[in-house]
């Protein structure tokens, strides 16, 4: 059964780290099929919703603490799948916190790991500004921390568009040309929070340099200042 290493990793770039690595183990397939690539970007996804609730709403890691990831998985060759065996999941955090509180974590999070990586994301959102052609820019934010950015097209007061948008956690992804239907009652602010919830299973799942430079480029449209994440380079073992 393959198995997925982070190796040791700044735990701000464990998202990546596991993307380059799976895209590595299984680059005979994308070879094969592009297909391969959609499916395996979606795994990937599923894996970082998981991981970004135990590093980040449960152990509280920080940007600079490093981690170590290994889960298994199996290859489904006829779906063109991987599917994540979740009781293989290991997790070690290299600081001052006990081992025994980290696996305590891990396997209370395992029994609903499968749900927990398709689950809806709760992104708030805050105005950045207007374009000059009528544009909305919204910074997209969690727990309280800006992650990602979205610029919308207001039509009418039943229609939105969303244009583009760009998150970086709980895994990199991007929106593109989404309709969004606004019901009387509610505003493009909350329509576009609930698309953006379903960032697993609507999104297009990228690598953490293009999520983020679509963000800034959004930024950029009303003239605010590029959002950066904490980036260092892994270490290995």
């Amino acid at each position: 059964m393959p198995r997925l290493s982070s190796g040791l990793v700044i735990a701000g770039a464990y998202a990546d780290k596991i993307r380059r690595t799976i895209f590595a183990q299984l680059r005979d397939y994308v070879k094969k099929d592009k297909e391969w690539g959609q499916k395996i970007a979606f795994a990937v996804a599923q894996l970082n919703r998981v991981l970004y609730t135990i590093f980040a709403e449960q152990l509280k890691i920080d940007k600079g603490d490093v981690v170590r990831i290994r889960i298994d998985y199996d290859i489904d060759e006829s779906g063109k799948n991987i599917v994540w065996k979740w009781d293989s999941l290991t997790v070690e955090a290299f600081r001052r916190i006990a081992q025994e509180q980290i696996d305590s974590i891990v396997r209370q999070l395992i029994s609903k790991a499968a749900e927990v990586a398709l689950a809806a994301v709760a992104y708030n959102l805050t105005k950045l500004g207007e374009t000059f052609d009528g544009d909305i820019v919204f910074s997209v934010t969690l727990n309280g921390k800006d992650v990602g950015a979205a610029i919308v097209t207001p039509i009418n007061e039943t229609l939105a568009l969303l244009k583009r948008g760009g998150v970086v956690e709980p895994t990199p992804a991007i929106f593109e040309k989404i309709r969004l239907e606004i019901p009387v009652g509610s505003t493009i602010e909350d329509i576009l929070k609930n698309v953006l919830a379903t960032v697993i299973q609507s999104a297009r799942h990228v690598s953490i340099d293009e999520a983020l430079k679509m963000v800034n480029a959004i930024r950029d449209r009303v003239s605010v200042k590029p959002m950066s994440i904490y980036m260092e380079v892994e270490e290995e073992g």
